[in-house]
This record gives structure tokens, sequence and C-alpha cells, in this order.
């Protein structure tokens, strides 16, 4: 290995966490379970520095109210780019990882995969079809509030997979807030798991839907993802979209 590349790894402590995960068996969870906890890919000092961005007006896009919509209770904001250099290093390390994951799981349900081998290239396909807007999210909850389950697809060009990441400590910043999936099997009753996101962890889990093996072979079984409401104190997460919106 040569200087150069010794030195870039570590001056990229964002790859080095996101390598440090048994990618065999995060694989194996996600295709079991749709969601697959990940390392430790912030530090508490970082988790608090990307908190304290939420009030900085100039660095977001857009703030959605959740109540306002009928989306549960709590506020989001879209991160515009140039993204702070956390979010941009842990995206372009986590794209690798996850995408031999997607292009396997659209070979099973016989679609095309679309995705290239980097990030820049997706990304730029996803300009050409008209998605430009930037989709990293700060998500923030108070007590009671709450997010309902949702898919976050955006466009026609959607990537499979996306993360997020709790910024606070659960058990000290706040009580409940636990991290829902929904899934409906073909023609079976609906499956829920709820996990409670360490500080400063991720959490991968499906965008849309995922293959689950049927009688036929393969069948893609659609699934929704939010937050169960925060019983005490305050929960700020981190969300990584791998695609733009329209």
């Amino acid at each position: 290995m040569s200087k150069t590349t010794v030195t870039r790894k570590k001056a990229d402590p964002w790859r080095r966490r996101v390598e440090s995960g048994d990618w065999a068996a995060i694989t194996e969870e996600v295709d079991e379970y749709g969601g697959a906890l990940l390392p430790q890919l912030l530090t508490p000092e970082e988790c608090v520095e990307i908190r304290e961005l939420y009030e900085q007006d100039g660095l977001f896009r857009s703030t959605i109210d959740m109540g306002r919509h009928r989306f549960g209770e709590g506020q989001y904001r879209y991160l515009d780019t140039p993204y702070p250099e956390p979010v941009e290093r842990l995206k372009q390390a986590l794209y690798p990882r996850l995408l031999p994951i997607a292009r396997d799981w659209w070979g099973r349900l016989g679609r095309p995969a679309p995705w290239p081998d980097s990030l820049d290239e997706w990304l730029e396909m996803c300009h050409a079809a008209g998605q430009t807007k930037s989709t990293a999210i700060l998500l923030h909850y108070g007590e009671k509030d709450w997010n309902a389950l949702h898919r976050d697809l955006y466009g026609d060009l959607v990537f499979p997979l996306q993360v997020v990441i709790n910024l606070n400590e659960p058990g000290v910043d706040h009580t409940g807030g636990e991290f829902l999936l929904l899934e409906q099997r073909p023609r079976a009753q609906s499956r829920g798991t709820a996990t409670l996101l360490p500080h400063g962890h991720g959490y991968l889990f499906t965008t849309r839907d995922r293959p689950v093996r049927s009688a036929r072979g393969w069948s893609a079984a659609p699934v929704r993802h939010g937050v169960s409401a925060v019983r005490s104190g305050e929960r700020t997460t981190l969300a990584l979209v791998f695609h733009d919106a329209a």
C-alpha cells in the first residue's frame, strides 16, 4: 500500500468506520428483515456538531412541518449541497457497500439494475432525469412527536437502500422514538420491526420494497418506515438517501 493511500485512509475516518462493519452479516440481516444495524458512523462530538447545524437556516433548501402535512408530528429539513464533510464522505463510503445488495435484489426480482459503480455517476443520471434536489435530511422530534409510515421515493429513479443515523443517545436524550419498519408480504399479514438506534450508529433499510421468496420464486414485498412516538426528550437523526429528488 502506498504512502498516499495510507494518508488518504487516515484522513477519511468515515470510510474507515463504514469498512469496519461485518458486511456479510449486514447483508444477511437486511436480506432477512429489510433492515440492519451498522457500526458507529459518527462520534459523539460529530453528532453534536451535526445536530447544531439544524439552526443554521442557510444550510437547508427546505423545511417541512410534519403535522401541517399530516406526516406525523415534528419537523425535518433537507440539507442543501454541498453537504457538510461528514455527510458527503459517509454517502460516498456507503454507496459501494450498498450497491452489491441493490443489484442482487433487483436481479432476484427480474428488474434491470440501473446503478453505475460510483455515486457521482448515479446522481448525474438523477439530474439528467430532472431529479436535481438534494435529499440528505435532518429530522427533529420533541416529546410526543412521531413520523408516519412512508417511503422516500422522490421520482422515477430510486436507489433501494438508505441509512439513518441517531444523533442523540437513547435513554439519556430521549425515550421512545424507535425506528419502525412495516413489511407487507404477498398474501400474508404485515410484519413489523422496531429498533432503538444506538447513538451515532447507522441503520440500513429498504427504501421501497425488497425480494422475498414466494411459491413462484421471488416477489417484491412493499416496506414502509417511520418513527414511534418520542415519550420524553428530543431525538434528531440524519437520513442519507442515495437518489436526488424531482
